[in-house]
């Protein structure tokens, strides 16, 4: 079509587009519609009028109704003050029922802890512990009862003190994945903590000076483990009772609707152990001022977590959010051959994760039990002495070294190296099998996946100060290091020299990556050693019965099972990250699908849908 034709024939729609953006009111579709008519013209005119001036006005017209499209979107800040005035309150008054059902069983553990302590003379040092109480008995002894919050300083305690409490709120909500029972299980565990707590200072006549004290920080602390309980029924609940969803897609809403709980909370949880590192300290401030703080904490969770809701809810909620809609049912794929972010990359692992975890888990379990047989068979005498498991908030994390170098286990690198290769193979070859490549024979594999995975666990066997440091930084490397090994079918010292060549270049991409594998694999690894597990424990216990001595071996092989398990398909997830990494750092150095790209222009005649004249 000629020029001439094209403008005479358009040119009374352009009027009539110019004619509405001068007007102060506007329909949104209208305008919607006019941007797609006037972007299709505009295309138009960029393929086959590139240098006249009618691409020039349509490029200026499209941008006008862009702008006035868009101009009135919201701010990240408008969003952010939206989620505490709008959505927060919502999810709460919605989520009300499992308030109730979290604060009540908070509550009932809060009075069996004060009740079996007033009966029990022992029961307070089976739940705290002995060092505790008989270093509470000091301090009582000494004149100062709560000399426990000025024994650090206040930056330190205050740091700590906050992830702890993140820790023990975050386990609180991730463990009602398991139908709720988990949550319910640590708000048990912390109540009764709390009531023993309480009575020992009772019982000593002290509970006016432990109350002020201790209910400074603690109501908003023991508020927000109430709330992460909430959250983590509500997520629970989801997977129980899906209704007309589908069971994931009902876990999938749930858990979102808990998640967004547990952001609500968070400020509140760094308040808390603020107050507990700063404030907590000063115990010669005189008690009405203390108490007047209490008051203004426990009125301020009231009135937002309760009144307002409520308020909210007679008069109106504004629209739901678009984060609360589920996404059509559709197949995910791995998108190979495209540039992508680390929170890209670490989403897509969770695709393959999805789709491979059948294999993965079955990896990990073979992976764990020739751990084993490595470490317990060579000398079956004293099994229960060679690992260490304690209770308490990140005992996990703190016995997790005893996997990597253990004295009286020697093999421990040998064994982590063959759970390290198999998760790594898994993971490379559910990669190729959606590329659409043959994956090489499982034994030549595996053996080529032995020299990057034996590196690795050699690394952790030399467990120190520097060892989080440089997991931080590399952690992906061997998974992109093995991958590269059986994609490209070269041996493992090419593919070694060939994945520094593309990581280097690109080191922040691997960083980012790896630092965030790390501690989302922390987080997961430390639900393993949590009062769930020592449930189940005891409940074996009563199932099977064995001499005390052989009980002793069976939960620690129980444990010792379980842990790898968890660690090593923490570890294929870092893995898999790695193998990902591969796709971007390739076409970021050699950009084989653009190229490709290129190759393939010229080659279709279509333009918007329509045959090219």
């Amino acid at each position: 079509m000629r020029e001439t034709n094209f403008i005479r024939q358009n040119k009374e729609k352009w009027a009539e587009f110019e004619h509405s953006l001068q007007q102060k009111q506007t329909d949104p579709d209208r305008l919607n519609d006019l941007y797609v008519q006037i972007t299709d013209d505009l295309s138009y005119s960029r393929t086959f009028y590139p240098n006249r001036s009618v691409r020039v006005y349509l490029n200026g017209l499209a941008q006008r109704i862009f702008f006035r499209l868009y101009r009135n979107r919201r701010s990240r800040a408008a969003r952010l003050l939206t989620f505490w005035s709008e959505e927060l309150p919502r999810l709460v008054y919605e989520a009300r029922g499992d308030f109730r059902t979290s604060f009540l069983v908070f509550l009932l553990a809060f009075l069996i802890g004060l009740v079996s302590s007033a009966y029990d003379g022992e029961f307070l040092r089976i739940i705290l512990g002995d060092s505790y109480v008989d270093m509470t008995l000091e301090n009582i002894e000494s004149g100062d009862p709560m000399a426990v919050y000025k024994e650090r300083g206040a930056f330190g305690m205050s740091l700590g003190i906050t992830f702890n409490n993140l820790f023990v709120a975050f386990l609180t909500f991730v463990m009602g994945a398991f139908f709720t029972i988990g949550s319910i299980a640590i708000l048990i565990r912390n109540g009764i903590m709390l009531g023993a707590f309480q009575y020992f200072f009772i019982e000593r006549g002290l509970f006016t000076e432990s109350f002020l004290t201790v209910w400074m920080h603690g109501t908003l602390e023991i508020s927000a483990i109430i709330i992460a309980g909430a959250a983590g029924i509500t997520m629970g609940k989801g997977l129980a009772f899906p209704g007309t969803y589908t069971r994931a897609q009902s876990f999938q809403r749930s858990a979102r609707r808990g998640v967004k709980m547990m952001l609500g909370i968070a400020p509140i949880i760094i308040m808390a152990g603020f107050i507990e590192g700063y404030l907590t300290r000063y115990t010669e401030v005189p008690n009405l001022l203390r108490a007047a703080f209490i008051l203004v904490c426990l009125l301020f969770v009231l009135l937002y977590f309760v009144w307002y809701p409520r308020m909210k809810a007679q008069i109106g909620f504004g629209p739901a959010s678009l984060g609360d809609r589920l996404p059509g049912e559709r197949e995910q794929r791995i998108h190979f051959y495209q540039i992508q972010s680390s929170g890209e990359i670490f989403s897509q692992v969770f695709v393959l994760y999805k789709k491979q975890f059948g294999a993965m888990a079955l990896a990990a379990m073979i992976g764990a039990l020739l751990y084993l047989a490595l470490v317990f068979l060579p000398g079956s005498e004293n099994i229960e002495d060679r690992f260490i498991y304690r209770h308490g908030a990140f005992s996990g994390l703190r016995d997790i070294k005893q996997f990597f170098r253990n004295p009286s286990a020697p093999l421990t690198p040998l064994a982590n190296t063959i759970g390290f290769a198999l998760v790594s193979w898994v993971a490379s070859r559910g990669l190729l099998r959606e590329e659409g490549l043959p994956p090489q024979r499982a034994a030549v594999a595996v053996l080529k996946l032995l020299v990057p995975a034996g590196i690795l666990a050699s690394f952790l066997y030399l467990y120190g100060w520097f060892t989080p440091f440089l997991l931080a930084a590399l952690l992906v490397l061997p998974g992109l290091w093995g991958h590269i090994s059986l994609r490209e079918r070269i041996n493992p010292f090419a593919a070694m020299s060939r994945s520094l060549g593309l990581l280097t270049p690109n080191f922040s991409r691997g960083f980012s990556l790896s630092l965030l594998f790390l501690l989302v694999g922390l987080l997961f690894y430390s639900l393993t050693n949590t009062a769930l597990a020592w449930f189940y424990l005891d409940l074996l216990s009563w199932v099977v019965q064995l001499p005390e001595a052989g009980m002793a071996k069976l939960s620690t092989a129980a444990l010792t099972f379980i842990s790898l398990w968890v660690l090593y398909l923490v570890m294929g997830l870092a893995l898999s990250g790695g193998a990902l990494l591969y796709y971007t750092l390739l076409e970021i150095q050699e950009a084989p699908d653009l190229r490709q790209r290129i190759q393939r222009i010229g080659l279709q005649h279509r333009i918007q849908g329509l045959e090219k004249e």
